[in-house]
């Protein structure tokens, strides 16, 4: 550990958001917290050993597979957080911790059973507002919105130093500006955004570890579930990454299994992005992308006719850089 001032030392953790698709629903690996003051779920996370592990990579792919038994595939680096509330239960002398984000892909085929030191969650148990896929949430309208505006209007708020946009500037773009004939553009990505206005207004409980007050027009228990440590934060990153960066590169079979149906393609992007897509233009766009090939087979797990079994076509990443599946934001009326 590197010494900060005469008082504190830093830590460094390494947090994964594991990822895969679970009955068709994009889900998070998690874990006991190693906080005793909560039982909130967690991501897997540990120290990083500097004497022990080689690279900031292994040591996070080795914790994880200790906790978990997972080894994990596909992994990238989000970002580095260290903000002081994270561990706000610690003793002032405690090192203060900076945690190093990942992004990592795995396939579902690992039994969980009651005793596992692990459980799958879906994503939207925890960012509820963000699963479009049964049309607008009901709790953006019914508690969310409501709770931003009247914060929004609350007398003796300071603006934090540095941010180049206003409040009511941030939660318009995050949450979708109505245009004049009463339309507006939800965009997916902006995950991290929202998440971070729920927090700063006191919605999120995890606000209050950091010492902040908790509204008064809201249950914060009604905001989704929260998680131990700022790992809700961490998961918000990695899911406004994957999904952005699904546009621009195949990473979303990482996900899928070795053969799969178109239909079961869109499904598994749809649960990603949290919306609907028009099936006659993903299916358009999957095979101007030329992302995948036939397999020859067909299978009849869906009901029906037969349906042609497709894989994924490598060659695709030698052929061009930006080999993804380019859908646009949608405009919802």
């Amino acid at each position: 550990m590197a010494k900060a001032d005469d008082n504190q030392t830093i830590g460094i953790d390494l947090t994964a958001a594991v990822t895969a698709l679970v009955g068709g629903s994009p889900a998070i690996l998690t874990v006991p917290s190693r906080d005793p003051s909560t039982v909130a779920s967690a991501l897997p996370s540990g120290p990083f050993a500097p004497l022990r592990h080689r690279t900031l990579e292994l040591g996070l792919r080795g914790f994880v597979e200790d906790q978990t038994g997972f080894r994990l595939g596909y992994i990238e680096q989000l970002y580095t957080f260290g903000d002081r509330g994270r561990h706000a239960t610690s003793p002032s002398s405690a090192p203060h911790v900076l945690s190093i984000g990942y992004l990592a892909l795995t396939r579902n085929d690992a039994d969980e059973s009651e005793d596992a030191p692990w459980s799958w969650q879906s994503w939207y148990q925890f960012f509820p507002w963000e699963d479009w896929r049964s049309g607008r949430p009901a709790i953006l309208d019914e508690a969310i919105l409501p709770a931003l505006h009247q914060w929004l209007k609350a007398e003796g708020r300071e603006e934090p130093p540095g941010r180049s946009l206003s409040r009511e500037r941030r939660v318009a773009l995050a949450f979708g500006e109505a245009a004049d004939d009463g339309s507006f553009t939800w965009d997916e990505e902006r995950v991290l955004e929202r998440y971070e206005l729920i927090y700063e207004a006191g919605l999120a409980q995890e606000a209050m570890r950091d010492g902040r007050a908790q509204t008064d027009t809201l249950p914060t228990s009604s905001i989704g579930q929260p998680m131990a440590l700022d790992h809700r934060r961490i998961l918000a990153t990695a899911i406004a990454r994957l999904r952005g960066k699904m546009k621009y590169r195949p990473v979303v079979f990482e996900l899928m299994p070795q053969s799969f149906t178109l239909t079961g393609l869109q499904s598994a992007v749809e649960a990603i992005a949290g919306r609907r897509l028009h099936k006659q233009n993903f299916r358009r766009l999957v095979d101007n992308a030329g992302l995948v090939e036939p397999t020859g087979a067909t299978t009849q797990a869906t009901g029906g006719r037969p349906a042609a079994l497709y894989r994924f076509r490598r060659d695709v990443i030698a052929e061009r850089p930006s080999a993804g599946l380019r859908f646009g934001q949608p405009v919802v009326r």
